[in-house]
Order: structure tokens, then sequence, then C-alpha cells
């Protein structure tokens, strides 16, 4: 039986087609069968490419590799997730902070695809369930965050923000983000929210532009139940967003509850290196000067 790869590409990206090409190329020539999108065939129709199953993309396959930025790579994995297929980025996009590969190292990845030489590591997930009257309404995941936030720019969300099982606060914002230590370098991050390092197990909950008296950052226990329930006499309409791919309209009286998620991402690592030097590369932060490093003696 063929080894067979999945091959997700952001066909908004010219030079991610270039490189989705390469790839193929590589992996084609090693003897991989790779299967790619309905919308991908067309241009890539040939011996050993395959159509893959719109319902089930990974079916077959080892890894998927995926060429484009963190939103690219958030929609392989969500191609992937049920069938616990690895996901492989390689970033076209600007910081890609899922990604373990870059542009100029096709060559490079896809012999470590063809030799399967890398590891695979698990992140967390979210499971968020909508609640209206005690009623559930949506159902989703996330590996990044999940977000509630006003739908109409003028005006903000009055929320309760809750820790399992108990409120916390009363906030008027323009919404809340429940995190996972992987995304806590996406939209967390850019709601003042902290870095988590990615083998720590923890839930974040980082309110956006709120105005109370208590609006800090949480980060809590994994085990716990975050919440967040839309006041019934606020203004206005939320959303919830699940990793910025997945909507949700939220009316006022919603209940959003955040869990650990029952199944979680794989990634595939091609290199082992700190965290620290992912974050010091990805932000591009700068570190001259420094003269440290283990003692020894």
């Amino acid at each position: 039986m063929s080894r067979r790869v999945l091959l997700v590409t952001h066909l908004g990206r010219p030079e991610a087609v270039a490189a989705a090409d390469e790839m193929l190329e590589r992996l084609l020539a090693a003897g991989l069968e790779v299967a790619v999108l309905a919308e991908e065939s067309a241009p890539r129709a040939g011996a050993g490419v395959v159509t893959a199953d719109p319902d089930d993309p990974a079916r077959g396959a080892e890894l998927a590799v995926v060429l484009g930025g963190d939103g690219t790579i958030l929609r392989g994995a969500e191609m992937v997730r049920d069938s616990e297929v690895p996901v492989l980025g390689v970033n076209l996009g600007h910081v890609g902070f899922l990604a373990e590969s870059e542009r100029d190292a096709i060559a490079s990845t896809a012999a470590r695809v063809v030799a399967a030489d890398y590891e695979v590591e698990e992140r967390m997930t979210l499971d968020i369930t909508v609640r209206a009257g005690g009623v559930v309404q949506h159902r989703c995941w996330a590996l990044n965050e999940a977000t509630v936030e006003k739908a109409a720019r003028e005006r903000m969300l009055e929320l309760v923000i809750e820790v399992d099982d108990r409120p916390l606060s009363t906030v008027g914002a323009d919404g809340v983000v429940m995190a996972t230590p992987t995304g806590s370098t996406a939209y967390a991050f850019s709601a003042g929210g902290p870095v988590v390092w990615p083998e720590v197990e923890a839930l974040l909950m980082v309110p956006i532009s709120a105005h109370a008296l208590f609006s800090r950052p949480l980060v809590v226990d994994p085990r716990s139940r975050l919440a967040v329930e839309v006041l019934a006499d606020t203004e206005g309409d939320g959303v919830l967003w699940c990793d910025g791919r997945r909507r949700y309209e939220l009316k006022p009286g919603s209940r959003i509850e955040a869990v650990r998620g029952e199944r979680p991402v794989r990634l595939a690592r091609l290199s082992r290196s700190p965290f620290t030097d992912r974050l010091v590369g990805k932000f591009r932060l700068p570190v001259q000067g420094w003269r440290g490093g283990p003692t020894r003696g």
C-alpha cells in the first residue's frame, strides 16, 4: 500500500502555490501518493495525485503538509483533527507560530517527510458549548482560542466571567478570549495576555478592552471550566469565533462554556529547539549583548 500525504495550500498566495508544486514534485518523485483537495486537483492531476475525500480529507494519509500562514494551518488542523493525522506547517505567512518549516527549506522538509523523520506532539484544544435558556445552541472546538466579541463596533457587551462554576466579575468589554497555551501567542497575546509555553497545561481567559475593577488575564488549571455569560440586558448581540474560522451568533442571555478538549491536535515537529528560541525568532526579539548560557564545571 502506498504511503499517502495530504497537501493543503493557500490558493490565494502565488508563492504558496509555487511552494506546494515543488513539494508535490518531490514527494511524487520519492514514490509517495499525494492527496489534494478537490479545488486544488485540476491543475495537479497526474500519476500519484488523488483527490481527497471531501468528508474526510485525511483518510489514508500519514501526514498533512500545510503551506500558508497560521490561518491555513488552522484550516488544515480542522480537516484532520478527527482522524488524528499530524499536521506539518510550512510558513508562507508573517509570524507563523504554528509552522515548523519555512519556504526556503522545501527540499529538506520534503526529504524529512519522505524519511518520516519527524516527531509528533499533541496540543491542547478547547471544547465549546453555547447555551441559551439552558438549551444547547452550538458546539464547537478550537486549537488557539474561542472569542466572545461584540457584533456592533459602537457597543460594548455586558458580560459575567466565571471560573469553575463560580462568578468572578461583571465586565463591560469588547469581548473575552478563552485560549489554550498554543493560542497564547495569537489573539490572547494581542489582547494583553501572557505567553504560555506549549508544554504547560493550562487554560487562559483574557478580557478585551474591559471596563471593570478587575479585568486581568487569568491562567487556570486545565481541568477548570471557563464560562462567559452575555447579560440579558446587554445592548446588542455578540459573536463567538472559534479560531477565527467558525462563527456563531450570540443573543443576550447566551452562555458560552469552555473546557479542555477531549481530542488534541497533533503537530509534526522537525526540531526540538527550545520554545524560547522560537519566540525570539518569530517575534524578532532583540537579544544582542546576551552573554549567558549554561554553567558547567
